[in-house]
């Protein structure tokens, strides 16, 4: 708050009269402890947090693909993404089912279902990642010989990753469900990568091979440091909000719960990263690297529809709660605008110095360019349509959007599956930003159904309201 002040006294005189109101709104965010402003402070903090990940995340890709070279770069990118998918999937939704009860648990000062509910989602998510490490790891008993055998290791140390990776996103939804931004989201999206990095240049100094294997093992050693420190921070926290007493569970009430959002996170997390896990089955580790440097360089533009899910979503939830139809048709209407117009000028601009962006991973992988144009349309047309997800889920839609996302991943696979063999990486671009025009149609044809409303970028506001009166 002080800083916030200075920060203001520091601004010329007519500069300050026109941003001292939104600077004073900040304070407030800051300061505040109404549950209203600290959902704004955990929105403020996760996208700042986001931002500073995407920088690392980049810059440290870079120096990892310029250490390793693109083959052995290709092994890692294509095991990691393979152990955070299933590692976040193992949880079956308890993470999200934390945020989803804690919070009301906590408004009736019922601690003895809230120690069991953090203490079973744990144990839960400990248990089903380690299971399902011990399947993958008898697994790579049985069949290590139809792998190609650079794999194997690398699959090996990732496996015993998986236990840490679901306890940290269980960590992080305890701490969302606190309102704890810092604790909740900076282990997973600032202190992992960084360690991952660090441990990884420490390898090579002191005399490790600059490969995939010494990369797993580095992000290995990061996962377990990570998700150990998390646990006794959020533990140490969670001792000094509540009293010790009894646990009283109610698995079968939590469980009901986190299936389908298991279903509906499950379907989304696979319609992200099912490229690069078809590619990494299809094609070598270099067409992996190139394709991975392409797709997240292009994934900043991302950043726009991220931001404006984030601030539309709590006003899509209040406006369709008051019945007010024609208010949420018209501020849905400019949530695509939002959406469509930035992303234009982002991606148009990242398009710019798209070359020289890939050429910092290493000479090769400017082979990835035409990758990032064919994206590009992919993302505009997922723009196009706006939060439309956001939309449907705050009108109390989530089979649907179960439904619709199921649909856009089977026809994400499908094309990769046929474009990835006869067309290597820019069938893997044509594939998701197929999938991605896929999903705008079904969800532009889901809202105008169930709501009544236009949601496109260039439908007129008059014709976004349509059957509102």
């Amino acid at each position: 708050m002080a800083v916030i002040q200075s920060a203001e006294k520091l601004l010329p005189s007519g500069l300050r009269r026109r941003v001292a109101p939104a600077l004073r709104h900040l304070a407030d965010i800051v300061a505040a402890t109404d549950p209203r402003m600290r959902a704004q402070r955990m929105a403020l903090v996760a996208f700042v947090i986001r931002i500073v990940s995407a920088a690392i995340a980049f810059v440290s890709q870079i120096v990892m693909a310029r250490m390793m070279g693109e083959f052995e770069y290709g092994i890692f990118v294509f095991v990691w993404v393979l152990v955070v998918l299933f590692g976040n999937l193992s949880c079956l939704g308890f993470h999200s089912t934390v945020v989803r009860f804690l919070p009301e648990y906590s408004a009736r000062n019922a601690f003895d279902e809230i120690r069991g509910l953090t203490a079973t989602a744990r144990s839960f998510a400990l248990v089903s990642a380690s299971l399902l490490a011990a399947s993958g790891l008898l697994g790579l008993w049985l069949f290590a010989d139809h792998l190609e055998h650079y794999y194997v290791i690398p699959i090996y140390l990732g496996l015993f990753c998986l236990p840490m990776i679901a306890l940290g996103d269980v960590l992080e939804g305890t701490a969302r469900a606190h309102s704890w931004a810092i604790v909740a989201l900076s282990p997973t999206y600032i202190v992992r990568p960084l360690l991952i990095l660090l441990f990884l240049v420490g390898a090579v100094w002191l005399g490790a091979p600059q490969s995939a294997k010494t990369a797993m093992g580095a992000a290995l050693a990061a996962t377990y440091l990570t998700s150990v420190g998390q646990f006794f921070n959020v533990a140490l926290r969670l001792r000094r909000t509540y009293r010790r007493g009894q646990h009283h569970i109610e698995f079968g009430t939590w469980i009901r719960m986190a299936l389908p959002i298991f279903l509906i996170e499950g379907f989304g997390f696979l319609l992200t990263n099912s490229d690069v896990v078809v590619v990494g089955l299809v094609l070598d580790p270099q067409s992996v690297a190139i394709y991975f440097a392409a797709a997240k360089t292009m994934a900043l533009v991302h950043f726009v529809l991220f931001s404006v899910k984030a601030a539309a979503a709590p006003r899509f939830s209040s406006l369709y709660g008051q019945g007010d139809r024609r208010s949420l048709a018209a501020f849905a209407a400019e949530t695509v605008r939002w959406s469509f117009w930035p992303s234009l000028v982002v991606g148009g601009s990242v398009l710019l110095v798209g070359d020289f962006l890939l050429s910092l991973f290493g000479p090769a992988f400017t082979a990835g360019y035409g990758v990032m144009v064919i994206l590009f349309f992919g993302i505009l047309a997922k723009a196009a349509v706006g939060p439309g997800e956001v939309l449907l889920t705050m009108a109390g839609q989530q089979k649907l959007c179960m439904g619709l996302y199921a649909v856009a991943l089977a026809a994400n696979l499908g094309l990769n599956m046929a474009l990835i063999p006869p067309f290597g990486i820019t069938g893997a671009a044509f594939a998701t930003a197929g999938a991605m025009a896929i999903e705008a149609l079904l969800l532009f044809a889901a809202v105008r159904r169930t709501l009544n409303i236009s949601l496109f970028a260039f439908a007129a506001p008059a014709k976004a309201a349509a059957g509102q009166d």
